[in-house]
């Protein structure tokens, strides 16, 4: 399954039964075999005991009540105590061995979920929004993993219970048990009938919930932005809308349920009656004695649980099987971008990593007749394109807004595979090898900053896990940020909030960039990585850019064309293509593309002096 398919996984999946998809959780649940021998074992026990209790009634009323006497009374006492106490005691471990399995496989889906994202392409978060990505981990996991652990144990009493019942009944008094019996056809015919209902209201509302999910991540993550828009009517108008399609939707799957659970019931009612009505005319002839019609009335109204559950079970696994293929969506997804088993056997992986095996990086890009267009779109942006990248060489990627400036560097950095052609790093084509190998040597810097939840030490680590404090000050200095790391009372020790939230965007790609220079990396990508500081700042760190960027290669987006003048080669983007290739003086000469930017840019900035 690709990338590009995931987010239509939810309307294709198939409406039948199918087993309710549980196939796919083996690779989780058989890891827990000694859980499942204790369920079982416990079950198993449990409901023969529940069986037989019915039993210790018949026999008291036949033996101590229609004949009044007390005889033995004592002894049939402790039998029937000791049978109910084991029950409780058995049924406690049960329920606890459910609690434990619940809890493992939630741990495990939710592990694996994450793991899995850690390996996909950039593409996959592009076509997937975080509120339904958050949806699939958090939520179905968590009703997965609690309706596998607790309808496996309940399902397998009220199985037990139900054929031992039926058994028992049946070696009685096969008309009597078939007045009780008579509920389960109903049963089959009316659950056929709803499944296929429920099961298409099932996906719609879990659909909804995940744009419910991602509307509370839209109004948190944005709320300054809607705030400072005034927007705030318009994102409330939007989500009351979602909810309200939500209550709608729930509503009819609320009424199909209740209508479903009331003609069970009916069902039951009606079972019951029958054996009022049959058991008492045989009783009155004389064809059973009272205390057999009470065991009968016992396992009447027991087999309505069993039969409530069955229903019950079907609803809720008719829904699990949407939250499975939700799930497998996930993480049965392949990524486009992807190592070779080969690879992966020599270089390892990003969480198996043999940097033994991993060859220095000297520098060299370049890309041999590459054509290329996204996953997602329909149009080439680079046809037969050929770039040589000598070792230390800054390249300069400039053009509008929106112009496609990415392109290349998404290429370098192996966010993307070429359609056709290869791009080479140091004369070997980078699928040759691993992703992490790469990404280990290259330091990128986006346009907006990002920082993890933590201090500004661990922040920092991230380049490079084994930093010394001594290193980690050198590389805050080297951007001119160790001052701002001094001027908090905690120094590297600062909790920087969540996404960074408590620093300014300036101090946070300061911290970006001091990041990017502990990996100590052979390729620089700047991504209009000083876009987002004002101009005093820019100053201050693009002379210790230059000094860090001198001997390696660097890949640099802009916007600012006064900061690329001093580039080796400049390549220029316009409507997702290359127009022009050279270096600040050849472009100007030209005239092209590049002219008209950098006249308009020098015009606007002279306004501004104003």
């Amino acid at each position: 399954m690709t990338d590009k398919t995931v987010a239509a996984v939810d309307k294709k999946a198939s409406p039948k039964l199918r087993f309710f998809g549980l196939g796919k959780l083996k690779p989780y649940v058989s890891r827990y075999k000694t859980i499942f021998i204790t369920m079982i074992v416990c079950t198993l026990i449990v409901g023969i005991l529940n069986i037989i209790t019915p039993l210790f009634q018949q026999y008291a009323i036949n033996n101590y009540i229609a004949n009044k006497t007390l005889d033995g009374l004592w002894a049939f006492i402790l039998v029937y105590v000791g049978v109910v106490v084991l029950a409780a005691v058995l049924d406690y471990f049960g329920a606890y061995g459910c609690c434990r399995l619940e809890m493992f496989l939630l741990r495990d889906m939710r592990r694996t979920a994450f793991n899995h994202l850690q390996t996909l392409s950039v593409s996959y978060y592009n076509q997937n929004s975080v509120g339904k990505l958050h949806s699939r981990i958090m939520s179905d996991t968590s009703v997965i993993s609690s309706t596998v652990a607790w309808d496996i144990y309940s399902g397998m009493w009220n199985v037990i219970y139900a054929l031992g019942a039926a058994v028992v009944m049946f070696s009685v008094n096969a008309l009597l048990a078939l007045c009780v019996l008579v509920i389960v056809p109903i049963v089959v015919l009316v659950s056929t009938y709803f499944q296929r209902k429920l099961t298409k209201l099932h996906r719609e509302t879990r659909e909804i919930n995940s744009e419910i999910t991602g509307g509370f991540n839209e109004g948190i993550t944005g709320a300054q932005t809607s705030k400072t828009l005034a927007v705030e009517h318009k994102l409330d108008e939007d989500f009351y809308k979602r909810t309200d399609k939500m209550k709608r939707k729930s509503q009819r799957l609320g009424h199909h349920r209740a209508l479903f659970f009331s003609l069970i019931a009916f069902a039951s009612s009606v079972s019951l009656a029958l054996v009022l009505w049959y058991g008492g005319i045989i009783t009155r002839d004389g064809v059973i004695v009272i205390g057999t019609l009470a065991l009968f009335m016992t396992y009447a109204q027991g087999i309505v649980e069993p039969v409530q559950w069955a229903v019950e079970a079907i609803a809720d696994l008719i829904s699990i099987k949407v939250n499975i293929e939700r799930f497998t969506a996930l993480t049965e997804s392949v990524s486009d971008v992807k190592d070779t088993p080969e690879v992966i056997e020599k270089y390892g992986d990003a969480f198996n990593e043999k940097r033994e095996n991993w060859e220095p990086i000297h520098g060299d890009v370049e890309f041999e007749d590459v054509t290329f267009k996204y996953p997602d779109g329909e149009e080439y942006v680079l046809e037969h394109f050929d770039l040589k990248v000598p070792q230390g060489t800054n390249v300069a990627i400039v053009g509008e807004t929106g112009a496609g400036k990415s392109t290349l560097v998404n290429l370098v950095c192996r966010f993307f595979e070429p359609t056709e052609g290869r791009v080479l790093i140091d004369g070997k084509d980078v699928r040759e090898r691993s992703v992490q190998w790469l990404h280990s040597n290259i330091g990128y810097v986006l346009q907006t900053p990002h920082l993890f939840s933590g201090t500004i030490r661990d922040n920092l680590l991230y380049g490079k896990e084994d930093a010394t404090d001594e290193e980690l000050y050198a590389a805050l200095k080297s951007v001119n940020a160790d001052k701002i790391v001094e001027r908090m009372e905690k120094g590297l020790d600062t909790q920087v909030g969540e996404g960074g939230n408590t620093l300014s965007t300036g101090e946070k790609q300061l911290l970006s960039f001091a990041r990017a220079i502990l990996v100590d990396p052979a390729i620089f990508v700047l991504d209009e990585a000083t876009s987002s500081i004002d101009t005093l700042t820019e100053k201050l760190i693009q002379s210790a850019i230059e000094k860090l960027m001198d001997g390696r290669t660097s890949f640099v987006i802009a916007h600012r064309l006064s900061t690329v003048r001093s580039a080796d080669m400049i390549l220029v983007v316009d409507d997702g293509k290359i127009v022009e290739r050279g270096t600040h003086e050849q472009l100007l000469a030209a005239h092209g593309v590049y002219y008209k930017l950098y006249v308009k840019q020098f015009k606007e900035e002279n306004l501004k002096a104003i």
